[in-house]
């Protein structure tokens, strides 16, 4: 029987709205930030949602989101963290080329996106693998998801430079070792629903 991942990004931070590369390197979520995961709450509440396990990366900014998402305790996991740019920590986005970046960051100490693919790929895969792992919570970062969501999403409206949005929500099945993208609900979604 099929069992099934929530996987959001987490909302949005300081650094986010200063257009910082944020990756390995900390900021906090702004006061918007924090809205958007209580509203990830809400909605899950609403929808009859509940989690048998709840995991996020090791970065500060996943924690606050999944705190301000539920009160249930979460486990840390490295693998879930976002891209590694090396030398480009904490630079302007202006200062980027255009996507797909491949393996530009490695010069530079960085991940290339295959590695940040296969590492998300192969941390989700575990976890859902684990016992009594029926309905998940994972709590991600912008470009790990996208590496996710490409990684398995052979139909999708999302265009190879597009990122879900903060406190995005995409809900995938897994069974068989394949994990299939069934809904992705942004935050415009849940205020409709929850009528915000």
């Amino acid at each position: 029987m099929a069992r099934t991942l929530y996987l959001v990004r987490h909302g949005e931070t300081m650094f986010n709205v200063r257009r910082i590369m944020q990756g390995w390197t900390d900021s906090p979520l702004t006061e918007l930030g924090v809205e958007q995961a209580e509203r990830v709450g809400r909605y899950f509440k609403h929808e009859g949602l509940t989690f048998d396990h709840a995991y996020a990366s090791t970065l500060a900014r996943t924690h606050q989101t999944i705190e301000a998402i539920t009160d249930m305790p979460f486990s840390r996991e490295p693998g879930l963290r976002e891209m590694y740019f090396g030398e480009y920590e904490a630079e302007r986005f202006a200062l980027l080329p255009p996507r797909p970046w491949n393996d530009f960051f490695v010069k530079f100490g960085g991940e290339s996106e295959d590695e940040l693919r296969n590492r998300v790929c192969s941390t989700l895969t575990n976890i859902m693998e684990r016992p009594g792992h029926e309905q998940v919570l994972a709590v991600s970062h912008g470009s790990a998801c996208r590496a996710f969501l490409f990684a398995w999403a052979e139909n999708t409206d999302f265009g190879p430079r597009d990122i879900p949005g903060n406190c995005s929500v995409m809900r995938y099945s897994y069974e068989n070792g394949v994990f299939k993208l069934t809904q992705v609900v942004e935050q415009e979604e849940m205020r409709e629903v929850l009528g915000e």
